[in-house]
């Protein structure tokens, strides 16, 4: 082959994709609908053709044909599911759910790992406390009413037995004995004033599917009652990704694209980091891409025993096998935006190479319309990397996933962004695994 041969970028026929989705409890199906609503805006947008399918197959997921570039391109996108291990942890009752709040409070906080994160973005930490606020706000509230209603009750049970005193006349005179009547009332009270509170709590748990507040708070819960380290069940799961992933790539198609978004994304690192050192790549077979959207990492890695993460952060940010690129935005709230997750973690290594960090600027790749409507749907902008952007730069998730290059080649060239944050801050540094 000569130079100029391999010059010339490979052009992308199949791919495999592999979407590992943050903590999230829904069926998958989401994504695909998501990816079926937001391809098809994007391509009227841009001016290519893209379309899904039905996948056959054990695993969840669908087929894309596209044709950019003047090229057709089918890739097979599969949702690597670990929904089912966040509906378990998710089964917490209300008291069960105040003991999380105080016990991840308190691993942050005497770790020093809430305050170092603070140094990075306030956004994600202001995210992570706000789960621990809405919380407290529902407390009070509930025992604010609690303390009302009994109140009211026992002042109603007073006023009553006053009424009854005067219909009784002398029968029920300065000599009658009332510790019954005042035994009842404060039990009555008590209990009415219990029934109300639990009452407010619960209403407020049926209603965080706008609140977010016990779905946040089972989030960061997850990883910091280990302290950072992957409870058995979850390992158990990452060792079938890495098998799936492992498959594909001894199978005839041009790249293999893992993608991680959000808490997804620090599961992807340990699972490739696995792959690459069982020998799982093989030299001459499929480009091995890793896109890393909204990621979280620092959440996890700067917790006294996230060793593992460490250091297949370590590993994998020097590994020539694959390609890594870290795309995040400051208007995400709830990412650690442009933080190198190696650098931060304190685990670079001499010869770093990865991640390439670059910025998806919503505000620039967003009309001021659309950033306006958007801006304060925190949750919903945490998604954006997953949607249709109506004035696209040079990151989109559909020619990515879709299109005719592989995630090496489209950003072969590309420079950091400046506003990249590389600064180790992490107390906890070890690797030992």
């Amino acid at each position: 082959m000569t130079d100029q041969e391999q010059a010339k970028p490979r052009r992308v026929r199949r791919r495999r994709v592999f979407y590992i989705p943050g903590y999230d409890p829904i069926h998958p199906r989401r994504y695909r609908e998501l990816y079926r609503r937001e391809s098809r805006e994007q391509a009227q947008i841009s001016g290519y053709e893209i379309g899904i399918a039905p996948k056959t197959g054990d695993h969840y997921g669908w087929r894309v044909e596209a044709r950019m570039d003047q090229t057709s391109t089918d890739a097979e996108i599969e949702v690597l599911v670990w929904s089912d291990i966040v509906r378990s942890s998710m089964a917490s009752s209300i008291p069960a759910t105040y003991l999380q709040l105080v016990q991840t409070a308190w691993t942050y906080i005497a770790s020093g790992a809430l305050r170092r994160l603070m140094w990075l973005r306030k956004g994600p930490v202001i995210a992570a406390l706000y789960p621990v606020g809405m919380l407290l706000l529902q407390l009070l509230v509930a025992i604010a009413l609690a303390v009302l209603g009994g109140r009211l009750l026992g002042y109603g049970m007073t006023l009553g037995a006053r009424g009854l005193i005067g219909l009784l006349g002398d029968g029920a005179g300065p000599g009658y004995d009332y510790s019954v009547f005042l035994a009842a009332r404060t039990v009555l009270s008590w209990a009415f004033g219990g029934w109300i509170l639990w009452s407010v709590l619960r209403w407020f748990k049926k209603k965080d599917g706008k609140l977010y507040a016990y779905y946040l708070m089972h989030d960061y819960a997850f990883s910091a009652r280990s302290k950072g380290a992957n409870p058995p069940e979850l390992e158990a799961r990452m060792a079938t990704f890495r098998a799936t992933i492992a498959a594909a790539l001894e199978s005839d198609v041009d790249e293999v694209l893992v993608v991680g978004h959000s808490s997804g994304a620090h599961l992807a690192v340990s699972v490739l980091a696995d792959l690459i050192r069982e020998g799982g790549v093989p030299a001459d077979g499929p480009a091995l891409g890793f896109l890393s959207l909204g990621q979280v990492v620092p959440m996890v890695s700067f917790l006294p025993k996230a060793d593992r993460l460490r250091a297949d952060l370590h590993y994998l940010s020097a590994r020539d096998e694959l390609t890594w690129v870290d795309v995040t935005a400051p208007g995400d709230g709830c990412a650690f935006a442009l933080c190198d997750p190696v650098a931060v973690s304190g685990v670079a290594p001499e010869g770093q190479k990865w991640p390439l960090v670059i910025s998806a600027a919503f505000t620039q790749t967003l009309s001021p319309a659309r950033w306006a409507e958007l801006r304060w749907k925190f949750f919903r902008l945490h998604f954006q990397y997953l949607c249709a952007f109506d004035r696209v730069g040079d990151y989109d998730y559909f020619r990515i996933t879709a299109g005719p290059l592989t995630l090496a080649e489209r950003f072969a060239g590309r420079a950091p962004s400046n506003s990249r944050i590389d600064v180790p801050a992490s107390k906890y540094t070890s690797m030992e695994v």
